[in-house]
């Protein structure tokens, strides 16, 4: 098989599923929240150092992801407050500690919690081993919330061979690396089924603005023409439509309007409902159980 974990198939070719909640766009909004080391070197950089020498501390890019826990985040949430919207946060479980204001608001708001490891850095070569990182993030965030996250998106998306193994073990229901589709799909492990959730790599700020680094405005204009191919691919079968989002890329003062327009965008779309990781879980996994 080209991918080992999820068996090829023609998205053109897979059985019809129902609506959910009368809509057949699920729009799903992931608001990444992240906990970047004072004391390690950045996982992303907006200033490169004199020189090219990496330098710890590195305060303007430890401030410029600083900015939106402060600044920005607060944006994010009054917006969808005002709009009703749900929403989940992929969330590294040292925000609890570093930011407690933030993860009470994001807990208040009543956002969906999905583990995406302690701090913002790779899984592999994690001091005390992998298994050991994911049950920590997990537990930490099951005893600020009161409940386990059912979803993962690891750091940067990056697995080891074993991550899926892991993950199900640990008793997550979903994963948001695998990119593979604008459905869900299954992946089987050693310790049951394990759903592979879409996630979006082209309509996600980071990639947009922070590695492709556009001008403001191309976030909106590529949701439009996606948004205009799923509402007519919908009528045969229905597609989730996840939005990544960081508050220090999406959220400063230039852009954060960009964040509203697309809001109103899909808000406008009869076909679009917003729903959370766990909604979309438990449509698919009601709809096309895995069969083992």
């Amino acid at each position: 098989m080209a991918n080992p974990r999820i068996p090829y198939r023609l998205s053109s070719q897979r059985k019809p599923l129902p609506p959910l909640n009368g809509a057949r766009i699920l729009v799903h909004l992931v608001v990444n929240v992240e906990h970047w080391q004072f004391d390690q070197p950045m996982p992303r950089t907006i200033i490169t150092p004199p020189h090219g020498r990496e330098t710890v501390p590195d305060v303007p890019n430890f401030s410029w992801a600083d900015y939106g826990m402060r600044a920005g985040l607060p944006r994010i949430l009054k917006l969808f407050s005002e709009r009703g919207l749900p929403a989940s946060t992929s969330f590294n479980a040292g925000v609890i500690d570093a930011y407690p204001q933030a993860a009470e608001a994001m807990l208040k708001a009543g956002w969906e919690f999905i583990g995406h490891g302690m701090h913002q850095k790779a899984m592999n070569h994690i001091e005390g081993g992998e298994e050991a990182l994911i049950h920590g993030a997990l537990d930490k965030i099951a005893r600020f919330t009161g409940s386990r996250p059912r979803g993962w998106l690891s750091p940067g998306l990056r697995e080891t061979l074993e991550t899926p193994d892991l993950l199900r073990k640990s008793g997550v229901d979903y994963v948001c690396d695998w990119c593979v589709d604008d459905l869900p799909s299954w992946i089987a492990t050693p310790h049951g089924p394990l759903l592979a959730m879409p996630y979006n790599l082209e309509i996600n700020d980071s990639i947009i603005y922070a590695v492709e680094k556009h001008a403001t405005g191309e976030m909106a204009k590529r949701l439009a023409h996606t948004l205009r191919l799923f509402e007519e691919e919908a009528t045969e079968n229905p597609r989730v439509l996840a939005i990544g989002l960081h508050p220090h890329l999406i959220s400063v003062p230039h852009r954060f309007h960009e964040l509203v327009q697309m809001v109103e965008m899909l808000q406008a779309s009869s076909e679009v409902v917003f729903v959370t990781g766990s909604e979309i879980c438990d449509w698919y996994t009601a709809a096309e159980p895995l069969r083992t």
